[in-house]
């Protein structure tokens, strides 16, 4: 265990509010004596924050595109080579070029989490020139790093072909926390009599299902989708609420607190989780909702992609389809609630599959890597 007067600098582009991850990689640092402070940036509809660790939200004068990244890795930068910290822990690739600058200039540890296969997200696949400039950082300063951490084992292995480093897993199963009492449907204001379908999330984007499963609500009367969270997709999801005149079928809840949001996927009846296979950030992905859903007892419909697929077919906790298309989900919805005795039965399995995958192992296995860094 480091002595106290040890500090870490954690350091993300969000707003810090709902990103558990980086919580629980601040929670286990502290619990290894370091004193931590967590950086991110402030915006208008920022959630407050509490937090048993310091926090700083840098307000900034551009909240997207070039401008913004250029103006938070700058800030980000000074911030870092001007503090007393001893270690930098940097999220994802739009952190690790000032960290990897400090930490070189300063002689101090720097840690990597690429939370996602970042230059392969469709906002970049879309966008060549900017995917280059990504590329172009990453290509430079990951073969040179020795502490990396991601989120599967797929992800894992395609940096190591691509770069040949040796990639750390530490998966997102949320860590045991009191949820609270759970509050009936009619104080959520949600109808008791109806089936809930929930998909939740900050990143419900482009090819992540959404737009699907609000189209297959057109022919699901007895259900109701409820969309929590924000993402690029959001206003195409409420365009086609109101064209086809959804608004009794589908609720779109914006981003809120974790306890509040598990709170409507613990009286939810199935979790959906759809991402397609459009690219490769997609096709590996393991998002946190999967474990969320696992872990409020729920079943789970998801997509046919290797790594979430791979933990509903080992548990049978859920059904798994090939596309995400309206039709498709409109008739494994039918089905599975045509079906009482199997529902029940996958709910079973999504509650011990929920026991299985336990979040404290993957908080131990990032205090292993946080106690023998390179």
């Amino acid at each position: 265990m480091p002595p106290p007067f040890q500090r870490a600098i954690v350091n993300v582009t969000n707003d810090l509010a709902t990103d558990n991850r980086v919580h629980r990689t601040c929670t286990v640092l502290v619990a290894l004596g370091y004193e931590v402070l967590l950086v991110g940036r402030k915006l208008p509809a920022s959630l407050p924050l509490e937090r048993p660790y310091r926090t700083k939200r840098m307000r900034l004068l551009f909240n997207a595109g070039p401008l913004f990244y250029a103006e938070y890795n700058t800030r980000l930068f000074f911030l870092l080579l001007f503090s007393r910290a001893t270690l930098f822990f940097s999220n994802d690739l739009d952190t690790l070029l000032p960290s990897f600058l400090a930490a070189r200039l300063r002689r101090k540890k720097l840690v990597y989490d690429t939370h996602e296969f970042y230059t392969e997200v469709p906002e970049l696949v879309s966008r060549p020139r900017t995917r280059s400039v990504w590329l172009t950082i990453e290509r430079w300063i990951f073969p040179k790093l020795r502490n990396v951490i991601t989120v599967n084992q797929s992800i894992a292995d395609q940096y190591h072909l691509r770069y040949g480093n040796t990639v750390q897993v530490v998966r997102n199963i949320p860590m045991q926390r009191d949820l609270g009492p759970l509050p009936s449907r009619e104080e959520l204001g949600l109808p008791p009599e109806k089936r809930v379908l929930v998909m939740q999330g900050a990143g419900i984007n482009v090819d992540r299902g959404a737009e699907e499963a609000v189209l297959a609500m057109r022919e699901l009367p007895e259900c109701l989708l409820l969309i929590i969270g924000g993402g690029d997709a959001w206003p195409v999801l409420e365009k086609l609420v109101k064209q086809h005149r959804l608004e009794s079928r589908v609720q779109l809840l914006g981003k809120m607190p974790y306890e509040r949001m598990m709170a409507y996927t613990r009286n939810a009846d199935l979790g959906l989780t759809l991402d397609k296979d459009t690219n490769l950030n997609y096709r590996f992905s393991l998002p946190n909702k999967l474990f969320d859903y696992l872990h409020a007892g729920i079943p789970v419909l998801a997509t046919d992609l290797p790594e979430v697929a791979g933990i509903v077919r080992q548990f049978n906790c859920g059904v798994v389809l090939k596309k995400a298309e309206p039709g498709a989900i409109v008739a494994a919805v039918q089905e599975l609630f045509g079906k009482p005795d199997q529902w029940r039965n996958l709910r079973d399995n999504a509650t011990f599959a929920a026991r299985k995958l336990n979040g404290e192992e993957e908080a131990a296995k990032l205090r292993s890597i946080l106690e023998h860094l390179g």
